[in-house]
């Protein structure tokens, strides 16, 4: 049984899309721990994305490979979820010293892995046993991402008032974008329809706990997450992804069939 084409991408582009975003700290973090600690969390996901690529390319056939799949395609054939594309900063911390906020990445790095975390778990149940394997090796990566999210997140919560007020400020601003989540588009229908069943009430159920629970402990308040219902994952994405793309494919596209 193999998992349909779109939910590959699906899964690939979300994981290169956030590698690439952490990526952007390498040189810039808080402290040089944290400077290799994201570093590290962009491979992590980068080689996820490079599985899930391969397997793509092997659906598509011809000429496809992992590195056409990620650096040849555009912005409206990306299916990464619109909250992975965004820049590192809160509309709502004018007070930020930086474009890059710190409390906006490990907010977004916590909502994100708290999904990813039990989503690994039931994949890995997958009769295809290539995604099986893929899952049973992204979870232990996951499971270690929301660790260091989780921790960061009560750290910055539950320490200063300056800290206090910046993550909960990016957790006002990201919370709407996790909606998209949880509505069901065509290309979650294919998969379930090809054997990928996910419990999707269970798998909400879950990410509801693991949020909960953190925001609790970090002393934060839970944001309503209403709002537009943002559709990266059937690729109408915000003004960002254009730009972050045009960063991760130029060397690529300046040197086509180049050999690294």
């Amino acid at each position: 049984m193999k998992t349909p084409l779109n939910y590959l991408l699906h899964l690939a582009d979300n994981a290169v899309v956030l590698g690439q975003r952490n990526a952007e700290w390498c040189g810039h973090g808080p402290i040089i721990e944290e400077d290799l600690a994201l570093a590290n969390m962009s491979l992590d996901l980068i080689g996820q994305a490079r599985l899930l690529y391969s397997e793509a390319a092997k659906l598509i056939g011809g000429d496809a490979t992992e590195d056409t799949l990620a650096y040849f395609r555009d912005v409206p054939d990306f299916r990464n979820y619109t909250l992975l594309e965004l820049p590192h900063r809160s509309a709502l911390v004018g007070y930020a010293k930086s474009d890059m906020d710190y409390g906006t990445t490990i907010a977004r790095n916590f909502l994100y892995s708290a999904l990813m975390v039990p989503l690994w778990s039931q994949l890995e149940q997958s009769a295809d046993a290539n995604l099986a394997a893929i899952a049973a090796k992204s979870l232990k990566e996951a499971s270690y991402h929301l660790r260091h999210s989780r921790d960061w997140l009560v750290k910055l919560g539950d320490g200063t008032d300056e800290s206090h007020a910046r993550v909960q400020a990016a957790l006002e601003h990201l919370m709407p974008y996790t909606q998209e989540f949880w509505t069901q588009s065509a290309m979650e229908k294919e998969a379930a329809e090809a054997g990928i069943v996910i419990d999707w009430p269970q798998l909400e159920a879950d990410w509801n706990a693991l949020v909960d629970a953190a925001l609790t402990d970090a002393t934060l308040k839970r944001p309503s997450s209403v709002g537009y219902v943002t559709q990266g994952k059937v690729g109408s994405h915000s003004e960002h992804l254009g730009f972050l793309l045009a960063e991760m494919q130029s060397l690529a596209r300046a040197h086509p069939g180049a050999q690294w």
